[in-house]
């Protein structure tokens, strides 16, 4: 059975950092690309970075460059969102998403699978 966890999300303050991960089970995250997306209470999905079949890192939030950066340890099949210089407006409910073909977008209707997400709340 195809499962993904996310964790690591928690209160932290503006200017802080948290990592989050993604722990696959049930299928292993090589040849599939994975992405982060977050959604804020009363707003839609949206998505942060995403990493391709090849490795590369896509960034789909400008406010996020320079200050997310996705990473992944294949031994754990578990992918990471490193989230540097926190703020107010980085509030919501983070998840990750797993495409099976390995072709990153920004769209969610594309993804196969979904964990339930990790809740990010920044204090100003």
């Amino acid at each position: 059975e195809v499962h993904l966890v996310e964790s690591g999300g928690g209160l932290v303050q503006a200017g802080g950092s948290l990592t989050l991960s993604c722990t696959a089970s049930g299928f292993t995250l090589d040849e599939t690309a994975i992405a982060w997306f977050r959604q804020a209470s009363g707003k839609e999905r949206e998505g942060v970075l995403c990493y391709t079949r090849s490795r590369l890192s896509i960034d789909y939030e400008d406010s996020a460059k320079g200050r997310f950066t996705i990473s992944i340890d294949n031994a754990k099949n578990t992918v990471y969102l490193r989230t540097n210089n926190l703020k107010p407006e980085d509030t919501a409910v983070y998840y990750c998403g797993v495409q099976a073909e390995g072709v990153c977008t920004g769209g969610t209707h594309r993804y196969n699978y979904w964990g339930k997400g990790t809740q990010v709340t920044v204090s100003s």
